[in-house]
C-alpha cells in the first residue's frame, strides 16, 4: 500500500480533432498510478543516492552523498518517496529534511556546510544564507533535499511538502529534533546559451536571431517560483567542476540553444515554511 495516498496521471494525450486546423497525430495514452512511501533503508539507496547526484550534477563527487543517503535513510518516518510499482523498486522522486545543527560534528556534514557556505558567499543575494551558515554552531537549519526525474510531475510535489510538515509536527511531539529555524532548500535552474555549434556552423541569420534573444534563467522545478515568494533570500551559484566545452550543446534537443544549468538556493524562516507550501499546493493543483 502507498504511504498517504495514490496519483494517477496521464503521461501523455491523445490530440483530439475538433476540426479544420487540427493536425492528425495521434498519441498514445499511458495511465501512471504514483505512490508514497516512506524511505525503506534495505531498498532506497541506491535510488536517492541516483537522485541526489543529479541534484548536485557535476559537484556531486565532491560531497560525501552515500553519507547523506544513509542518514536520510535513518529516519525512514520523515520524507517520502514516490513510485510507480511498489514499494520493492526505486524513487521516481524523494524528499526529505536534514538538521545541520544535529549532524554538525559528522565530517560529511560539515563538508556540505562548507561546500554551501562558499557557494552563498559567491552571490551577494545569498548574503543571510551565508551568514547563517558561517555561525558556529551552525543553527538549527532543516536542509531540504528532493529531486525527482525529468519525467515525474510536478503534481508529485505537494503532497511529499504536505506529509513532511505533519511528520515534523509528530516528531516534535516525540521530542525528537525537528525544530527548525530555518529551511534551506536545494534546487536547480538552467539557461539557455548560445550553441557553440552555431558559432562554427557559417549561418548569419541564425545567429543573428539567437544573439538577439534574451537568455532567461528557467526552472528544473516549478514550485521554486512559489517557494521564493517567501524567501528571507533565495539565488543561484555555478558549480565548482569544470564542464567541458560544448557541455551545453550536449544537453539541447530540437532547439536552437544549448542548456547550461546552475545550483539554486532557497532559504525560508521556519514560520514561513507552512504558508509557502500551501501556496505551493493552490498552486499546483493536484488531481483528485
Amino acid at each position: 500500500m502507498s504511504k498517504r495516498k495514490e496519483l494517477e496521471q496521464a503521461q501523455n494525450g491523445r490530440g483530439q480533432d475538433d476540426g479544420e486546423g487540427s493536425d492528425d497525430e495521434d498519441f498514445d495514452m499511458l495511465d501512471v498510478e504514483f505512490e508514497w512511501f516512506d524511505p525503506l533503508p534495505e531498498i532506497d539507496f541506491h535510488g536517492i543516492k541516483t537522485l541526489l547526484q543529479q541534484l548536485f550534477d557535476v559537484d556531486a563527487h565532491m560531497l560525501d552523498l552515500s553519507a547523506v543517503t544513509n542518514l536520510i535513510l535513518e529516519q525512514p518516518l520523515l520524507g517520502s518517496t514516490v513510485k510507480v510499482d511498489g514499494k520493492e523498486t526505486d524513487a521516481y522522486a524523494f524528499l526529505s529534511v536534514i538538521n545541520l545543527h544535529e549532524h554538525r560534528e559528522k565530517p560529511f556534514i560539515q563538508t556540505l556546510v562548507q561546500y554551501l557556505r562558499g557557494k552563498a558567499n559567491s552571490n551577494p543575494a545569498l548574503a543571510s544564507l551565508a551568514e547563517l551558515l558561517s555561525q558556529s554552531p551552525i543553527p538549527a537549519i532543516g536542509l531540504v533535499l528532493t529531486e525527482r526525474l525529468i519525467n515525474v510531475p510536478a503534481e508529485t510535489v505537494p503532497p511529499m511538502y504536505t506529509m513532511l510538515m505533519e511528520e515534523i509536527q509528530w516528531a516534535l511531539e516525540e521530542k525528537e529534533p525537528y525544530q527548525f529555524s530555518h529551511y534551506l532548500i536545494l534546487s536547480k535552474t538552467y539557461t539557455e546559451v548560445a550553441s557553440a555549434l552555431d558559432e562554427e556552423d557559417d549561418r548569419p541569420k541564425k545567429k543573428k536571431k539567437t544573439a538577439s534573444r534574451e537568455l532567461e534563467t528557467m526552472y528544473f522545478h516549478p514550485e521554486d517560483e512559489v517557494l521564493q515568494r517567501h524567501a528571507l533570500c533565495y539565488g543561484g551559484y555555478n558549480y565548482s567542476t569544470p564542464q567541458d566545452e560544448g557541455a551545453s550543446d550536449s544537453r539541447r534537443a530540437f532547439q536552437e540553444l544549448g542548456i547550461k544549468p546552475q545550483s539554486y538556493a532557497i532559504l525560508i524562516e521556519a514560520s514561513k515554511f507552512e504558508g509557502a507550501i500551501k501556496e505551493v499546493a493552490e498552486y499546483i493543483q493536484t488531481p483528485t
